[in-house]
């Protein structure tokens, strides 16, 4: 079969690097009227007293960034490795950039592209910050400038089918999925494809790679995990089938471990080097489990389709609890910030909401296993977890904190009469 003709662009300032006039993208004012219902602001833990007081007070900082409004659903989104800054592609084909910041009103649109004809599938930053990388429903590669949001190279008809995943391996490699199950991997400074392989049926939902840069493992539609070697530019295998979409893949416990979420709501757990059948699964009571962030070695975020960000520990296998949610809404992607403070979501709600995981790789999970609370709500993690406004989150964590000290009473009680 012939290749996919390639072509390779360099914009210049006057054909390519014009900027699209940006659509109003609006911060939350405390709370819009077009939030999801059950989200509330953050309130101001000085309001009472700052409003007899009469003085002048400064511009108000905030536990988070403010959540961002959007024109259009975000496909995804990205944070920038070394500062303050995300990106995102929107279903019209746009990529935006902003500053974020927790000083209430200084969240700063920076630049926006409208360059892709398509939707947007997915937004990666390099390694260095400066360039941005995107694929598309318009089959094409985009590569733009962070600074200035110009488009620099532009690869037209990657694919023959449109691309659905992106993994940028180092400064000149990268790696590509599509709708159709074949990948590519790129070397960009040639801007051809040095490998060509399809042996998925059903569209790429994902890729990772090893630290070594050697090893390329793909999650599939079509139920698979493929293992790919670089170095080698060959294929090595799939695993068996699992029950339903496997939409994720990750490394964890140090890269010992590989953890591919599913539509099934189910995390399917492998060995390195064991990759043709699964070690372990853990399912949890999510519909789908479309997205997993490693946060630790241990701990991951589960982005679903029900509107929740889960916090679960790998081996012992444990939901730790809820970060956020966007209310029944499903999630489209999770990126964390340069210093791990916060988690940033985007769903089809059309916000980009923060929040803040600082507290969540000092999380420590007991080897046995706690009664389920008689709620049945998820513990929170964060402020907002559960759209609450502070002083009901408040109320929320001393009750759930009063229900964990009896449920390990009552543990206590029922050991000590086993005895």
């Amino acid at each position: 079969m012939a290749a996919t003709t390639e072509h390779v662009e360099v914009a210049t300032e006057s054909s390519e690097t014009e900027q699209k006039e940006a659509p109003e993208t609006t911060q939350d004012p405390e709370t819009s009227d077009s939030e999801p219902a059950g989200f509330e602001p953050d309130p101001d833990p000085d309001e009472d007293e700052d409003e007899d007081a009469g003085e002048p007070q400064g511009p108000r900082i905030r536990d988070t960034p403010m959540d961002l409004q959007l024109e259009a659903i975000a496909n995804t989104v990205a944070l920038h490795p070394t500062r303050d800054v995300l990106a995102w592609g929107d279903v019209d084909g746009d990529v935006y950039a902003f500053s974020y910041s927790c000083t209430e009103g200084e969240n700063r649109e920076l630049w926006s592209s409208g360059h892709h004809l398509k939707s947007c599938r997915q937004v990666r930053f390099t390694a260095d910050g400066e360039k941005l990388y995107s694929v598309s429903r318009d089959k094409a590669v985009h590569q733009l400038d962070v600074e200035r949001g110009q488009l620099v190279t532009r690869i037209r008809g990657a694919h023959g089918a449109p691309i659905n995943s992106l993994l940028l391996v180092d400064e000149n490699i990268v790696a590509t999925g599509d709708d159709g199950g074949t990948l590519k991997v790129w070397d960009m400074r040639k801007g051809t494809a040095i490998m060509d392989l399809k042996h998925h049926e059903d569209y790429i939902s994902d890729i990772t790679v090893d630290q070594a840069k050697r090893i390329l493992l793909t999650a599939s539609g079509d139920g698979t995990m493929g293992v790919f070697n670089i170095k080698r530019r060959r294929f090595e295998l799939l695993s068996e089938y699992q029950s339903g979409d496997l939409t994720s893949v990750a490394l964890m416990k140090r890269g010992k471990k590989v953890v591919c979420g599913s539509s099934e709501g189910t995390i399917y757990i492998f060995n390195w080097n064991g990759f043709g059948a699964t070690s372990d699964r853990f399912a949890l009571k999510a519909e789908s489990i479309d997205q997993i962030l490693p946060i630790t070695d241990s701990i991951m975020c589960t982005a679903s389709t029900d509107g929740y960000i889960r916090a679960v520990n790998l081996l012992p296998n444990r939901v730790i609890g809820c970060i956020g949610q966007h209310v029944g809404e499903p999630i489209e992607e999770l990126a964390k910030s340069w210093d791990s403070r916060f988690l940033v979501s985007c769903a089809q709600d059309q916000l980009i909401k923060f929040w803040d995981i600082s507290s969540l790789p000092n999380t420590t999970v007991d080897e046995y296993r706690k009664r389920k609370k008689k709620s049945g709500r998820m513990k929170s993690l964060t402020k907002k977890a559960h759209g609450d406004n502070d002083f009901f989150s408040g109320l929320v964590e001393e009750t759930e904190k009063k229900e964990e000290e009896e449920q390990e009473e009552e543990e206590d009680d029922s050991d000590s009469n086993s005895d």
